[in-house]
This record gives C-alpha cells, sequence and structure tokens, in this order.
C-alpha cells in the first residue's frame, strides 16, 4: 500500500467486528482523560457503521481534535494552492523527471483503470503517488468518506468544539518534501503496491477495527521504516513527536478531548500511544 497518502488505511467492514475493541484508547493523567482514536481517511460503503468505540469517545468529549483544519482542506482557495505545490508550474512534465521504463509502467496502469495520462502529467511525484492510490481505492470499491470526515461533519451539526494539531499549510509543505526523493522509486513503489492493494486492505482493515496496532505495525511500518527510513520520519516520527506535547497540554486540564489521527500515528515502537506509555500515562483500548 501506498505510503505517501498519509497512510490512510480503509477497511472492509464486517458486523461481527462492531462488538469487539477497536482502534480507539482512553488516556488517563490522574483524573483528567483525553481519547484517541485512528482514523481511516478513506472507507467503503460497508464500512458504515464505525465501531461503537468511535462514538462512545465522540460522546464522552467536549471537543474533537483532528490532524489539521477539516474545513480548509475542502475550501477552493486552499484546493487552489496545493494544487499549485504539488504540480509543475512550468511546462515540465512526469515524463521528463522520471526514466522511460517508469513512465511506460505508469502508462500501462493508467490505461487499465481508463485514466487519460495527461489528467497527472504535471503533477510531481508525491501528489502522482496519492493520486495512483486514490484511483486504485476508488477502482476496490472505497467511495466513502473516511473517520476524520465523519466526526468533522458530525461535530460541525452538533456545535461541537473542533481544533487541529497542525496547520493544512504545513500538510502541503510536508507532502512537498517528499519530492526531493527519488521520483522513480516514489513512482515504482507506489505501482508495486498497489498490484497487492486488496490483499494488503484486508489484512489492515481487520487490524484497524480490532485495534490491534501490533499486527498493523507489523503489516505496513516494518519494511516501510527500513526501505524510506528518512520518509517513515518525516512522515510519522517527526509529526508524532511534535504532536505529543500538544496531546500532554490537553491531559493538564478538565476538558475531555477526542483526537483522530491516521492509524499509522498510533502504530508501532515511535506511536503517539508508545511516547504516551513512556511518559507515565495509562492508556487503555476501548
Amino acid at each position: 500500500m501506498n505510503l505517501f497518502k498519509k497512510l490512510g488505511l480503509t477497511l472492509l467492514a464486517a458486523a461481527t467486528f462492531q462488538t469487539q475493541a477497536a482502534s480507539v484508547w482512553k488516556v488517563t493523567s490522574g483524573s483528567n482523560t483525553l481519547y484517541i482514536g485512528g482514523t481511516i481517511h478513506l472507507l467503503t460503503p460497508q464500512d458504515y457503521p464505525l465501531p461503537t468505540a468511535y462514538e462512545k469517545a465522540y460522546q464522552a468529549a467536549n471537543k474533537v481534535i483532528f490532524e489539521t483544519n477539516m474545513e480548509t482542506l475542502s475550501n477552493p482557495a486552499f484546493q487552489k494552492y496545493m494544487q499549485a505545490e504539488l504540480s509543475y508550474s512550468d511546462d515540465t512534465t512526469i515524463d521528463q523527471v522520471i526514466t522511460p521504463e517508469t513512465y511506460q509502467s505508469l502508462k500501462i496502469y493508467l490505461s487499465a483503470r481508463q485514466i487519460p495520462i495527461m489528467a497527472i502529467q504535471n503533477l510531481k511525484p508525491s501528489a502522482l503517488a496519492i493520486s495512483l492510490s486514490m484511483i486504485e481505492l476508488k477502482h476496490l470499491g472505497f467511495t466513502s468518506q473516511g473517520v476524520d470526515q465523519f466526526y468533522a461533519q458530525k461535530a460541525q451539526q452538533d456545535n461541537k468544539p473542533r481544533e487541529w494539531l497542525e496547520e493544512p499549510e504545513t500538510q502541503v509543505q510536508m507532502l512537498s518534501s517528499l519530492n526531493k526523493q527519488d521520483g522513480n522509486d516514489v513512482i515504482n513503489y507506489t505501482l508495486s503496491e498497489i498490484k497487492s492493494m486488496p490483499k494488503t486492505m484486508n489484512d489492515l482493515r481487520k487490524s484497524w477495527r480490532k485495534g490491534d496496532m501490533e499486527s498493523m505495525a507489523n503489516l505496513e511500518l516494518k519494511d516501510f521504516k527500513k526501505d524510506y527510513p528518512e520518509i517513515y520520519q518525516s512522515l510519522l516520527v517527526e509529526r508524532n513527536n511534535l504532536w505529543i506535547p500538544q496531546i500532554e497540554r490537553m491531559l493538564k486540564d478538565t476538558s475531555v478531548e477526542f483526537i483522530m489521527v491516521g492509524a499509522m500515528h498510533l502504530a508501532g515502537e515511535d506511536s503517539i500511544l508508545e511516547k504516551l506509555k513512556a511518559n507515565g500515562y495509562q492508556i487503555t483500548n476501548l
């Protein structure tokens, strides 16, 4: 599965999972509490209703905290800015920055999905990797809003306060920085991962619904960390380190927050959950 879509895992829902544990945790510091849930950025219609732990945490919270400002992400002005940052502004096209072999592989995949090469030729490698993943996920039936968008809309309807851990512009700059990597590696890796995406997504969805972070880390993060250490650091570790002080400040007041971040931020030895445990907080899976 493509590492450049913020590791937004998606799952095939099964009703039998709904009463089991989920990727939601209660974090306690003395008498103060908050909740942390792993989000999936794109889902299938069958993934709803979500595991009941999400609604339990949402109802218990005074405010919800997202990775970034969800309303800004859908703002036309911001989308125009993002497109400008992640596309070539001159006459450069993707075939000029990757090898003929990589370009041929790209054309073969796009042809199979009936996508004209013209539609993506001005995208930089990181944006192209995201687009390829989105194309494949939609082909596999992932056409519904994700966990974060679902609760962003619900919180807006309920007039529940909403905050975020990083600015949308920060996420764009992070994605832009990935273009320092070899474009052939980025695109070839994505095309390779797409081939095994049906099985990978099925395995990962099971881990997500059960809150099995160990399985999720073994499935995705082990090779990711070894093969792409710099990207692993920038996408996950550095951001986790920036978020931890914010989370700890939330645990110093009596307000109850429900923090929702990409599920991979909660998996593995460098995860938010492991860092909070190391700092002495009590972590309980709902």
